[in-house]
């Protein structure tokens, strides 16, 4: 379980936010970013000493300032729930896919290989066996590599 995909999970219910500062914040999730940055509504603000308190409508908290998070049980679970959904369904997909396993592997190309080139006589260049076709391969250029400075003279 991820921690952005817990509070995305997690917007709209309650929760309580401790700050490094030792400050906390309890409030209803409204929406965060990818650097765990939140806004909060119907806010009660807590002293670092627990002696003051203070109620705002809403409030931005800046997620490199935040020591830990409380979400509720609930909101743990339906994250877990959903989860263990995607789980089953990419277990399906791939029962469901069936066929050449060599189909199957890296972008559905056959043995799974992305670049052919080293498997093709005189093209590219790199793989086992490339090297003897390149060498004495194409027509006037010896065995110079397509990527080599020419010498001038």
């Amino acid at each position: 379980m991820l921690p952005l995909s817990l509070l995305k999970t997690a917007q709209s219910h309650p929760m309580l936010v401790e700050l490094k500062n030792g400050e906390t914040y309890n409030g209803h999730l409204v929406s965060c970013d990818s650097w765990m940055n939140i806004n909060l509504r119907d806010v009660i603000c807590t002293s670092k000493d627990g002696d003051r308190f203070w109620r705002m409508p809403e409030c931005y908290i800046r997620g490199s300032t935040i020591k830990y998070l409380r979400i509720p049980d609930e909101v743990i679970d339906m994250v877990k729930e959903d989860a263990q959904a995607k789980s089953r369904n990419r277990t399906e997909m791939n029962k469901n896919r069936g066929g050449n396993s060599n189909q199957n592997q890296r972008g559905g190309r056959p043995g799974g290989n992305r670049n052919n080139a080293g498997n093709r006589p005189g093209q590219g260049y790199g793989g086992p066996g490339n090297n003897a076709m390149r060498l004495g391969g194409a027509a006037g250029q010896g065995n110079r590599l397509p990527h080599a400075p020419k010498n001038r003279k």
